[in-house]
């Protein structure tokens, strides 16, 4: 993938039919989605469950953009090389995941996968200052992680603004994670994020009967961006 810092649009599934994966994937895609983000939780690391790797394979026919796997488990490394033949094409893990962080970032390498590290909202910027020649992309989280539906966390905005500043020329995105909306997106946008991610503020009102909707609702994210 050539890399670039234009503004990229990540539905999370997570916020999807449950009972139409494959078509609500398909939906988005034709309606304009960039990647594709699914929401890996295990009840432990995060209070919610859901994908395991039978779940993101049986996803990965369907995704014809980038799909983008972000692991809220821990431990995470067990289940690196898993999620790596289910076909995700970056893995995010978290830096409070477990002790050795950096070997995590080396072990998502090794699959030949693009590296992704997530930063919960009570963890400073500074954290990932050690990876940042190792990874791909640095997801930002605006909430809490567990569930969809949060209110935006301010604060992200200046740890956004303060890991742009530290990345650089590197070739590495900043994702957004939590609360985006046309409300919330510019703000940002305009502190160095390239990737946002948005659930129930793009699968809100629309349906795979009504795929439109999830196309007007990324619509009104990307005007607002600019």
């Amino acid at each position: 993938m050539t890399f670039d810092r234009t503004v990229k649009i990540a539905p999370s599934i997570l916020s999807a039919d449950f009972a139409n994966f494959g078509a609500e994937i398909r939906a988005i895609e034709a309606q304009g989605a960039d990647w594709v983000h699914v929401d890996v939780m295990d009840g432990h690391f995060v209070p919610n469950l859901t994908f395991g790797p039978p779940a993101v394979k049986a996803f990965r026919p369907h995704v014809k953009t980038f799909m983008d796997v972000h692991l809220m488990i821990s431990p995470v490394d067990p289940y690196i090389e898993a999620y790596a033949d289910a076909g995700a094409d970056m893995i995010t893990a978290h830096v409070e995941a477990g002790p050795h962080v950096h070997r995590t970032m080396q072990a998502i390498k090794a699959t030949g996968k693009m590296a992704g590290v997530a930063l919960n909202p009570g963890t400073p910027a500074e954290a990932v200052a050690p990876l940042l020649d190792l990874v791909d992309m640095v997801l930002v989280m605006t909430v809490n992680p567990g569930f969809g539906g949060q209110s935006f966390i301010e604060s992200g905005v200046e740890k956004t603004r303060q890991i742009r500043e530290m990345i650089g020329n590197r070739p590495v995105h900043i994702q957004i994670d939590g609360g985006v909306t046309p409300q919330t997106a510019p703000l940002v946008v305009e502190a160095g994020a390239d990737v946002l991610v948005a659930g129930s503020a793009v699968f809100r009102g629309g349906s795979v009967d009504r795929p439109d909707v999830y196309g007007t609702n990324m619509a009104a994210i990307r005007e607002a961006v600019g």
